[in-house]
């Protein structure tokens, strides 16, 4: 087996330079990981379930790949291939909204992900190309570059969060309303009371992401 390496994965050679030559590749194994991981969740995801997938043994897969962690920091990284990252149109506040309109529906079709960019936010080749195109957007704003980074870090944080959230609602958020509203009702509580009133944050119609979205990014940026 494989011994766990310093530095990010992908500064290293595709394969342990020991051994038979490559039979796999890293994106061959990423993707049946990904695979894997959207069919059963994350849990399942195993060099073992990954192997028997690929049709070989679980020791093979530590050739290219020295521990799970590093399995699924691929995978996190290998998702953000999905965006599609247009020139810049001139509108920052549109361009990353536009940015966080496809992180939600990626993450939407790999519910495993919104986890990793909370816990563990891999920036690999596809990360950093859209690092790159968040860079590039506020390339003419004047907050500092380092703001810039967090601004990128909120933008994938706070849609995550959302796509979790969204995930785990339906039933939890209809009773969590219902707890609410007998609260509302029970004239201890006055300020609870208050979100169900018009223009309270309860009777809000539509979805809240893109307005606390822009407060946010708008926040950090200055």
């Amino acid at each position: 087996m494989t011994q766990r390496q310093d530095g990010p994965i992908w500064l290293r050679p595709e394969q342990a330079r020991a051994g038979r030559p490559a039979e796999r590749s890293r994106a061959e194994i990423t993707a049946a990981a990904v695979e894997l991981a959207d069919r059963e969740g994350l849990d399942a995801v195993s060099m073992r379930r990954v192997a028997t997938a690929l049709g070989t043994g679980a020791a093979s897969l530590y050739r290219y790949v020295a521990t799970r962690d590093e399995l699924l920091d691929l995978m996190t990284d290998s998702v953000a291939a999905e965006y599609d990252l247009p020139a810049p149109g001139g509108d920052w506040q549109a361009d990353l909204l536009a940015v966080a309109r496809q992180a939600r529906q990626i993450m939407r079709r790999h519910p495993w992900l919104p986890a990793r960019v909370i816990g563990r936010p891999a920036l690999g080749p596809h990360g950093a190309d859209l690092l790159e195109h968040v860079l590039t957007v506020l390339a003419d704003h004047p907050a500092a570059p380092a703001r810039k980074v967090e601004a990128f870090a909120l933008l994938g944080g706070l849609t995550a969060l959302f796509a979790q959230n969204e995930a785990a609602a339906d039933d939890d958020a209809a009773h969590r309303t219902a707890y609410l509203r007998r609260l509302a009702a029970d004239g201890g509580h006055p300020r609870i009371a208050a979100l169900f009133t018009p223009g309270g944050a309860a009777a809000a119609p539509g979805d809240p992401f893109e307005d606390v979205l822009v407060r946010a990014l708008a926040g950090v940026l200055g």
